[in-house]
Formats: structure tokens, sequence, C-alpha cells
């Protein structure tokens, strides 16, 4: 079956094939392009492509028998000396655990936005979070991206929907949590309690608590350097034993690498439980680890002790940016402090105005007679 005048047939394997004049042979005799596709109208336009493509002189379309997953492993190789090591664990495991099962097997011509959107609905019912979903989303668009840019034409026009995150409230202590908190860290305070204390005081992550030395702390100049973080990986195309192994590298960005002035009674405190031993980690104050799992284990049974719930590590780190921001503190330095690129990340994310203070700004405007 064939549509008139347009040189565009459905094939006895069901396909649509549709032809284009390629060129011309010395004889005048002309030589056809071929395109194909499930529908009519695919192959129409794949057909239109390859037109406008010789018409601008350009390179055709390209077309493979390659299935996805090729393409996939091409990007994930070329992202090894391009990211850090932690980033390129990230990206693969998305990569084993959802984009390869779920479209690694198609043709790049089956890689369309309707197909995108099956695989996305399919991830948000597996169980995950919107989060999640948007992030293998990013590294799905990535792949595409890298993809057609080393072979132009291979994949139609495809557009990305990323699903809606609602915006979850994070939990950041009161004033008076934090001060049971901080009697709960003073009473027999040992390496552990002391670095939970230095971390709620500077806003440190979970990682780079775990990952700081003795010599990371000056006390001549009041100051601790963050330069570097601790998390478990998993293994990947390594000898070591087990599936995940304790790392240690730079921190989460450039602006992560950071100095932060500390407090006179933080400094006094650092002074009290300095091992002299530079090399010693902060939290056991021996040339050993402590592992982030292990801290947020210990930073459970602390608040369990003085009676607070749902206190995650990064919780810490949200209070010690209220806590600051109601103080009056300079938004700009807070957020070199905390290590953000950008103001508006310090404020989107780590500030969180108490119903007190909201009620404090409120009557402000009593005062001016409203």
């Amino acid at each position: 079956m064939a549509r008139k005048g347009e040189n565009i047939f459905k094939r006895k394997d069901g396909r649509w094939e549709a032809r284009y004049v390629k060129n011309y042979e010395p004889s005048g005799k002309i030589r056809y392009g071929f395109c194909y596709g499930k529908t009519y109208t695919e192959a129409k336009e794949k057909a239109a492509r390859c037109r406008a493509a010789l018409l601008n002189n350009t390179p055709l379309p390209a077309t493979s028998r390659r299935r996805f997953s090729f393409f996939c492993e091409e990007w994930i190789r070329a992202q090894k000396s391009r990211v850090k090591e932690s980033t390129y664990v990230k990206y693969d495991t998305a990569l084993r655990l959802h984009i390869l099962p779920g479209l690694g097997s198609c043709f790049p011509s089956g890689i369309t936005t309707r197909s995108v959107e099956t695989f996305q609905a399919d991830l948000l019912g597996s169980g995950l979070s919107a989060q999640s979903v948007k992030s293998i989303l990013i590294e799905l668009r990535a792949i595409i991206k890298y993809t057609a840019a080393q072979y132009p034409g291979l994949f139609p026009d495809i557009q990305v929907q990323y699903p809606k995150d609602p915006k979850k409230e994070m939990r950041v202590l009161t004033l008076d949590e934090q001060r049971r908190l901080t009697v709960c860290l003073r009473s027999d305070m040992d390496t552990c309690k002391f670095g939970i204390f230095l971390a709620l005081m500077t806003g440190m992550r979970i990682g780079e608590i775990c990952a700081l030395r003795w010599e990371n702390i000056s006390l001549k100049d009041g100051t601790v350097h963050i330069g570097a973080t601790v998390q478990r990986l998993r293994n990947i195309g390594r000898q070591e034993p087990g599936k995940t192994r304790l790392c240690t590298g730079a921190p989460k960005s450039d602006t992560s690498n950071r100095t932060i002035p500390l407090p006179d009674e933080v400094t006094a405190l650092c002074g009290k439980y300095d091992p002299h031993l530079p090399s010693a980690y902060v939290l056991t104050g021996t040339e050993e680890c402590m592992e982030p799992r292990k801290l947020q284990r210990r930073l459970a049974k602390y608040t369990k002790e003085c009676g607070l719930e749902g206190v995650h590590f990064h919780t810490l780190r949200h209070t010690f940016a209220t806590r600051c921001m109601e103080v009056g503190f300079e938004l700009k330095s807070l957020c070199e402090i905390l290590g953000h690129a950008s103001t508006s990340t310090t404020l989107d994310r780590y500030v969180h105005s108490s119903i007190d203070l909201k009620r404090t700004n409120m009557e402000k405007l009593a005062a001016v007679g409203f």
C-alpha cells in the first residue's frame, strides 16, 4: 500500500518505507535514499529531515541498528574522567538500576517523548520520590544530548518534563530543643559529642565532619578549614572486598572548600579536646575515621536521650542556618560559611523562619500604624 505521490509505502513486515531523492548517477538515473518507521508519519518525518539536510548541504541524519544501551555505555565511559568519583558512581548506579532496564533495549528511533513519559510514570509507580526520578531524567537527557552531538540526527526531538517535587518542610530545632541537645552533648562530652557540637555550631555536613582532622583546625586563628568529605560508595571495577567502600574525597563543590571562623567559646573547647596529633580525626581522636552511618546512629542515641524526635544530621545544618538569620547574620557571609554557590540556595533551602520570628515581624506593622 502506498500513499499516492509521496513515495511512502507500507511494507510486508508492517513498517512504513519513505523514499527521497538522494542524488543522480552520471546517466541521470535517480538514486533514492530510504527511511523506515513504525508509522506513516514517522517515516515521512524522517524523509523530510533527510531532504532538508540535502537542501542545506548538512550531514544526513544518522540511522543506527545499535540499541540505546550502546550509547549509554559510551556516555558513562566519557564521564569517568570528567566528574568526581562520587558523581560517577551516582550516574552508574542510576544507569544500571533504572535507565538500562527501562530503555536500554530500544533503538534510538524508539526513544520518543511518549516513551520517556511512560518511563517516568513507571519510575514514579515503583515508589521512587519525585526528586529521585528527576535526577534520573536529567541523566537520561544528558545521555541523549551527548549522543546527538556525536551522531547528528540519530534521535528524534525529545521533550523531557520533570515531575514536580512537593516542597517538604525541613525539621529545624526550636531554641528550646537546641538548648536540650546542647546540654546533652556537653554532659560527659567525648570526641564524638564534641564533633556533633562543632557541626551544630558551624553548619558542617555529615561527610565533612567525618573527614575533619585536627590539622584542619587553627587554634591560633580560631578557624576550621573544610577541605574533604567522607562517604560510602558502591564498588565499581575495584578489587576491594564488599559491595561498598568508605571514600575520602574533595567536598561537594568548589564553594564547599571553605574556611569557617569559630566563636571564641568553640575555639576554647577545641583547645580542650585537641589530642596534639594533627593527622587525628576530630570525631575519634585517632587516625581512624568514623563513617557517616555510625555518626548518624550516635546522633539518634543522643537525641533520644533528650526527648527529641525526627532529628537527622542535616537537621543540625538547617538549624544553624536558621539561627544565623534570626540573629541578623549577613546573608553573603552565611552563604560562604555553608559552602553554597549562591545566596538563593541559602534562602530557599536552609533558612526557615520560626512562628515566633514571623509574629515579631508582623508586630512591626502595628508599630508603624497599620
